[in-house]
């Protein structure tokens, strides 16, 4: 059964991820991979707030668990892509977004899933 969560929750992230990337990215061009950053950020924030509820202050059965933070929000965030697209952009000779959007994907993603930690902590 905790097989079938994580498949059904990584379908359901992935699905999402891929609408939200496709509606985002075109709204800043095609140089600096808006999209993947947004779900990024706000996967961190939504993964500091799932581990909270889920991990820290209920007490749920692990398919859940695994259905919201390892499938869903693993399926809904992707460092594979992120990776994927700094080297793009540096090969493009674009290094200063590459830097930036790898900088601050990483400094905002740490960032967002600890407001989100500390956030649902105190509200729950």
């Amino acid at each position: 059964m905790q097989w079938l969560a994580i498949a059904l929750g990584g379908a359901l992230g992935s699905v999402l991820r891929f609408a939200a990337v496709g509606y985002l990215t075109p709204l800043l061009n095609y140089r600096f991979p808006f999209g993947t950053f947004v779900v990024n950020i706000v996967g961190s924030f939504l993964i500091g707030m799932a581990y909270v509820l889920l991990v820290e202050k209920a007490t749920v059965p692990a398919e859940y668990r695994l259905f919201f933070i390892t499938g869903l929000l693993g399926g809904f965030t992707t460092f594979s892509a992120f990776s994927l697209e700094i080297l793009q952009l540096w090969q493009e000779g674009h290094v200063f977004n590459a830097l930036v959007y790898a900088s601050s994907s990483v400094i905002l993603g740490l960032l967002m899933a600890f407001v989100g930690m500390a956030l649902t902590q105190k509200l729950f």
